[in-house]
């Protein structure tokens, strides 16, 4: 990146006589201020203006004019900021700024109090009487200047290429500046200001829309793609395509020339460290650490188990204690004691015994018992059921059904698993005989069955997604459930519907617990049967692939999941951004505004309009035609001259004459012209005083034009 210049303070001012007129070349783009009579202007600097807070005065706000350097700009918060212009179209608006920038400008020149000399300014063409009016008040009463003095800054860099022998007397100035562009004609060494032509498109239009492909390019890199960095690769990398068409079908079918044409800008980037395999010191180390942290938890555990345990065995004590009270009093004595403990009976208690003490051999590591006492716990599991109602309070009695309905539900659950296994068995047994008399009928005979059992399994698979047939087409809650689950609804909306009209009797009547089972999902009939058809699906299966190890079971042969998305490191090419078809797209705006939007004409065809405004005849446009200036900072582009040429010849007769040259320091001569022009003695003669703007007013400004002379 360009670095940043700071100008010093000059310290000659004082050395300069009164009359010595000082020169400023106002560019949109560029400030430069001078000494009349010099070849180079004092100091340049960018037109701009930052109003940022300090960090460390309690938000005070501080003035910043021209360039910044980034190391000093961390000592500022520029988040609510940011960069003003006082142009706008290379018009001045804001004088607000304007007069920051003068500030800096004559600070720098080396001025300590009131601006004695005049002042010679460029401006741009045809520019307002308002402007005028503002910026000699602001040079008038402000820094107390005795003459000032307006002129083209296009007609300043015409007239010194003149001088120089690059053009004639008559000819035309066409100018690329950094917000407009503009086509001049001279005759007689002067401007027709009458004639000229403008269009509101100019570098800074180029280097936005560089800006904005590169953006939408890269999005992850926007960021880096700053304003500034965008004005630094337009200078270096853009060119005007001779034909815009055929560099667009070069880049779009020679990829060898367009690769030719591509430059690239590699962005900062730091390579990931490699991964090395850790040493056996490190491993060692980790291995420690490791076991450390185990040991550490091991420890935890057996705490943790060990209080455990002695909460148990006092929990153990306690029911024994129970017990030994309950066995030495009589019956009046035992309901006293099982109401203060909140027992209802010694089988509960019993119960309770049994579990802590399974709880207390499980946490020691011990064995559980024998399977009697498994199924002396699963009988006690319901210790209301073996006591008779006389002894049993009405909730005690509800409680009592509950648990004969969940016990006799349980037992005929494990009969029927019994019963199923002895099937199973006696199934295995069968089929075993089968398989040794004749194994091709009984390969057969499995092929038929798994076939079978397949088809009625995605069945239910189908009907559960879809429904059942339905001529509407349209699939219902309802036609996805089946005759248990459908009865099960609506003993739910039948309960829910009864909710609220009185006293909730449910559950005191023996009939109310079969609605209950019915209820339960656990007793859904149609859910055990596919599960069973599943199950004997799948042990069909296993059957055939051990005859056929190629079967494929086609409800166990999932889909093969797809790679998860691996992220990959990045490298120095994800940092690199390619500037190829960017280069020639950008300055294109120039000749074809409508590509960012803006409706008017290209600098080719605003040669043809200037002319068609002059009242000359076609003689005296032939001899402009023959002395065409180009001058501004974006003429400087690879290739603009001669897409100039090839545009203007399309306007003009065939065969006529044509000559194109670019000045001799496009960006400099403008001021160059001026300082010659303030040094010759015609100057004095072309100035207005104060008294002459206080006179005058605005009206001054509607005749005022400065005849052009070096």
């Amino acid at each position: 990146m360009t670095p940043v210049y700071r100008p010093p303070r000059e310290t000659d001012f004082a050395r300069f006589p009164d009359s010595t007129p000082i020169v400023i070349d106002n560019g949109a783009s560029t400030f430069r201020i001078g000494w009349a009579g010099e070849a180079e202007p004092r100091l340049a600097f960018r037109n701009i203006v930052q109003r940022p807070r300090h960090r460390s005065s309690a938000g005070e706000t501080v003035t910043v004019v021209g360039d910044t350097d980034p190391a000093l700009m961390k000592y500022f918060d520029c988040t609510r900021t940011s960069i003003r212009s006082p142009f706008d179209d290379d018009v001045v608006y804001q004088f607000e700024y304007m007069e920051y920038i003068l500030d800096y400008g004559f600070d720098r020149l080396g001025a300590t109090s009131e601006i004695d000399h005049p002042i010679l300014m460029t401006e741009c063409e045809c520019n307002p009487s308002f402007s005028r009016a503002r910026m000699s008040e602001l040079l008038f009463e402000t820094y107390g200047v005795p003459s000032v003095a307006f002129g083209i800054d296009d007609a300043f860099s015409y007239k010194y290429n003149q001088k120089l022998g690059n053009c004639g007397e008559d000819g035309l100035a066409i100018s690329c500046e950094f917000g407009t562009c503009h086509v001049v004609p001279f005759l007689k060494g002067q401007p027709v200001l009458g004639a000229c032509c403008r269009t509101n498109v100019g570098g800074s239009h180029i280097t936005d829309f560089l800006r904005q492909l590169l953006s939408l390019k890269y999005p992850y890199h926007a960021a880096s793609v700053s304003w500034d960095k965008a004005e630094e690769l337009k200078k270096e990398h853009c060119y005007v395509a001779h034909d815009y068409m055929s560099e667009l079908e070069i880049f779009k079918n020679n990829k060898e020339e367009a690769e030719e044409k591509t430059r690239y800008w590699q962005l900062p980037w730091v390579p990931p460290p490699k991964d090395e395999p850790p040493s056996e010191e490190e491993l060692a180390r980790k291995a420690a650490i490791k076991e450390k942290s185990g040991q550490r938890l091991r420890d935890m555990a057996a705490a943790k188990r060990s209080q455990k345990i002695e909460g148990l065995e006092k929990k153990l004590s306690e029911l024994e204690d129970i017990m030994e009270q309950l066995d030495d009093s009589d019956e009046i004595e035992e309901t006293a004691i099982l109401s203060r403990t909140g027992y209802l009976s010694q089988q509960e208690i019993k119960s309770d015994i049994l579990k802590v003490t399974q709880s207390l051999r499980k946490a020691k590591g011990e064995s559980n018992g024998n399977e009697e006492n498994a199924d002396a716990s699963g009988a006690d599991k319901y210790p209301l059921v073996s006591v008779p109602d006389e002894m049993l309070t009405p909730e005690q009695l509800k409680e009592k059904k509950k648990q004969i309905l969940l016990k006799t539900t349980t037992e005929g659950r494990i009969r029927a698993k019994q019963r199923r296994a002895e099937e199973a068995a006696l199934r295995e047994k069968q089929e075993e005989e089968r398989r040794t008399e004749n194994p091709e009928l009984y390969f057969d005979e499995l092929r038929a069955r798994y076939l079978e059992l397949s088809e009625k399994v995605d069945q239910r698979k189908r009907q559960k997604v879809n429904g059942n047939n339905n001529s509407s087409g349209a699939v219902g809650r309802g036609e996805r459930l089946n005759a248990a689950q459908k009865e099960r609804m609506r003993l739910l909306t039948t309960a829910a519907f009864d909710r609220g009209k009185g006293e909730d009797t449910f559950g005191m009547r023996d009939e109310d617990w079969l609605v209950y089972n019915k209820m339960s999902k656990e007793n859904d009939d149609d859910n055990d049967g596919n599960d069973d058809d599943e199950s004997e699906l799948t042990r069909i299966a296993s059957k055939i692939q051990e005859v056929d190890p190629t079967f494929v079971n086609k409800h166990e042969a999932a889909e093969p999941a797809a790679d998860p998305h691996k992220v990959r490191p990045l490298t120095a090419e994800d940092f690199k951004i390619s500037i190829g078809i960017e280069r020639f797209r950008c300055p294109e705006v120039l000749f074809q505004p409508g590509m960012i939007g803006v409706d008017q004409a290209g600098m080719d065809e605003m040669v043809s309009i200037s002319l068609r405004r002059l009242v000359e005849d076609e003689s005296v446009k032939e001899r402009l035609c023959q002395s065409i200036l180009v001058t501004g900072g974006s003429s400087l582009f690879p290739g603009m001259i001669p897409r100039l040429e090839a545009g203007i010849r399309q306007f003009r007769p065939y065969l006529a004459p044509l000559k194109l040259v670019r000045a001799s320091d496009p960006v400099l001569d403008a001021w160059r012209g001026a300082a010659a022009f303030a040094a010759s003695h015609e100057f004095a003669r072309q100035t207005f005083t104060l008294e002459d703007y206080r006179e005058h007013g605005e009206s001054l400004f509607h005749r005022y034009n400065i005849v052009y002379t070096l």
